[in-house]
């Protein structure tokens, strides 16, 4: 049986150095405006708004000419770093910053592009997460499909087995960092990182409307979970 730990210090690392060629926008798509502002400011907004977070550190492309425009990217509690071409060096580059601050922290990688994340399912995955670490996910609803030859059906896929990655993604960072050291084209997200070194995350269930912003419909799709997130806490508040 696995065991919950107290994972901190704390810090978030948020890889900001893709394009999102994906959304054929002008500009890296963390720039793109959501309802006034940036999903880099929804984003860092909503990580700064947890308090028992000690840092936040972004890592951003060589000569970004977009992050030094907004107003969070000289406060106090972020950290700015230069990503590299893929994910994974851009992690670690997070990493390292992280780690010449407290060596024994947790880090919690989030996605730039998932402005929508809940502070109490990023509270939830603290309080769910095992000594090997852990990831926010959804159960998948869908009926599952495996594809064979000639993109026929080769199997129905048990769907009770099979859970959609989201973030954050919570590991000790040092571990993490060694993890991305090693160049695999197979690790997709950090859990398969620590996978490929022999760990088992612990999947901790989060709210499906934490999407990530990939093609140009999700906006739409983001705007309304937006709104609908800021009744629901009115109707919290006034309850």
């Amino acid at each position: 049986m696995t065991t919950s730990v107290k994972p901190f210090p704390l810090y978030a690392v948020v890889p900001a150095a893709g394009v999102g060629a994906r959304m054929g926008a002008s500009l890296p798509k963390q720039y793109l405006t959501l309802e006034g502002r940036t999903l880099a400011e929804h984003t860092l907004q909503r990580l700064l708004a947890f308090a028992p977070l000690s840092g936040v550190v972004v890592a951003v492309a060589e000569g970004d000419p977009w992050w030094s425009r907004l107003s969070l990217h000289d406060h106090p509690r972020i950290r700015t770093v230069t990503g590299g071409a893929s994910r994974a060096e851009s992690v670690r580059a997070g990493l390292q910053a992280v780690l010449e601050q407290a060596p024994d922290a947790w880090a919690l990688v989030h996605d730039m592009a998932r402005p929508l994340v809940r502070l109490s399912d990023i509270q939830k995955l603290i309080d769910g997460v095992g000594e090997q670490g852990g990831i926010l996910a959804c159960p998948v609803v869908d009926t599952i499909k495996r594809a064979g030859p000639g993109q026929c059906i080769d199997a129905t896929v048990d769907r009770n087995l099979i859970w959609r990655a989201l973030t954050p993604q919570l590991f000790p960072a040092a571990a993490l960092a060694e993890a991305l050291a090693v160049p695999d084209d197979a690790i997709t997200d950090e859990a398969s990182a620590m996978e490929a070194c022999g760990w088992r995350p612990r999947l901790v269930a989060g709210n499906a409307d934490n999407i990530k912003i990939t093609v140009p419909e999700d906006l739409p799709l983001a705007r309304f979970y937006l709104r609908r997130q800021g009744l629901d806490s009115g109707q919290e508040e006034s309850s």
